[in-house]
């Protein structure tokens, strides 16, 4: 293709990796599965996909049987990085990147294996991560978009493993595809990709039909936090309200918007302090004792970060993160929030743009804050432990 041309398609990507056993272990690219789609007619362009060897050997002598198809005989015999590094990089670079958890995982295997070979990796013109999308605009109709309740242990693959992020997404994907009927997924980069696309395409036409009939095809979702039996006056009421949802009510800011860190894209990771009730307290420790003995049977050398901070002299602590999503361009929020007045009434609050002193204004210390949030454990340069991450967030103006 001529490197003149715009380049407008968007690439819809996915890999397939080793698991990093023991954990620390380098994560190598076992897949790269890839279509080229117009973004005016949805038209599958260019589908491409190849299995890839590993530089290590010992990475495919130690690969586990899969049911999928990749096998060791298999890699054996497929192309380096090295040899599929050029066709890749016509594929990604200058185009708009498409997947599915592809800002935390894909697009870091991306670059690390151009590094291994000491080649410029390509750059994307903007990304959509379908996580963050699916998450947020379709929640829980599909079942557990998580899986993750106290740390339940999933096969699959056909290996007993503990949970890891890259799984997590996995089957939120597979639990969408089953919502529609789109099959079962193949943990096959191509087929993944396909499946991908397909499920964004169901979700944004439900989604349009709810916008254009609200009344009709949508509940409202402060009826169903009424039912739930939480008193307007219970400060740091904590309880599932689903499997993958901790619902908070009234917690109390202690500290407001920190930037201190940023992700791979170089946004700013924000996140706020609250005060940990007795309740919240309690369904955070019962999930941290197990979530830690998963974590010390994996035999991972990271520290363990508790999710609760208790410091002599002070009450307990939470931190709350407030994930971001990019939408070609433009950094939003994927938290969800609305103001709370004092007459009850609720109103959701937009934001046209990453607007972080905005956002400290809403959130300042003393603050109530109700929050649903969800559990994510991570294990992650040397760190472990669980994020609690807003999904909705409901600011109360008093």
């Amino acid at each position: 293709m001529d490197p003149r041309q715009d380049r407008f398609e968007i690439a819809f990507f996915d890999v397939e990796t080793t698991f990093p056993n023991p954990p620390g272990q380098r994560i190598a690219i076992l897949e790269f599965g890839a279509i080229l789609v117009c973004p005016k007619t949805l038209e599958v362009l260019q589908p491409y996909s190849t299995l890839v060897r590993p530089a290590d050997p010992s990475l495919i002598s130690s690969l586990p049987e899969r049911s999928n198809g990749i096998t060791p005989d298999a890699i054996a015999s497929a192309p380096p990085f090295a040899d599929i590094a050029d066709t890749v990089f016509d594929i990604l670079h200058g185009r708009i990147w498409a997947g599915h958890n592809i800002l935390e995982f894909d697009c870091a295997r991306i670059r690390e294996a151009f590094a291994e070979i000491g080649q410029p990796a390509p750059e994307p013109k903007g990304t959509i991560d379908s996580l963050a999308l699916l998450t947020q605009r379709f929640g829980r109709r599909a079942g557990d978009m998580k899986f993750w309740h106290c740390g339940f242990i999933l096969y699959i693959y056909d290996i007993h493993l503990p949970l890891d992020a890259d799984m997590l997404t996995s089957v939120q994907l597979a639990s969408l595809a089953t919502y529609f009927g789109l099959g079962q997924q193949t943990h096959r980069s191509l087929d993944d990709v396909r499946m991908n696309l397909e499920v964004l395409k169901y979700c944004a036409t439900v989604l349009f039909l709810e916008s254009g009939l609200p009344d009709i095809f949508t509940v409202n979702r402060w009826e169903m936090c009424s039912a739930a039996s939480v008193s307007e006056g219970s400060s740091g009421y904590a309880r599932f309200m689903e499997p993958d949802e901790l619902y908070c009510s009234r917690l109390k800011i202690r500290y407001g918007i920190s930037t201190r860190f940023v992700d791979q894209a170089g946004r700013p990771r924000l996140s706020f302090v609250v005060d940990a009730s007795q309740s919240l307290c309690t369904v955070l420790d019962a999930c941290e004792v197990v979530a830690k003995k998963l974590f010390e049977d994996s035999r991972s050398n990271s520290e363990w970060n508790p999710v609760v901070t208790r410091q002599s002299g002070n009450d307990p602590a939470a931190r709350l993160r407030i994930p971001t999503v990019e939408f070609g361009d433009v950094d939003q929020y994927a938290t969800e929030m609305y103001r709370k007045e004092p007459s009850g009434d609720i109103q959701k609050l937009e934001f046209v743009r990453f607007d972080v002193a905005k956002l400290d204004s809403l959130l300042k210390p003393g603050t109530f804050v109700d929050a649903f949030l969800s559990l994510d454990p991570y294990d992650y340069e040397q760190s472990a432990g669980i994020r609690l991450v807003a999904k909705k967030l409901i600011i109360h103006s008093e």
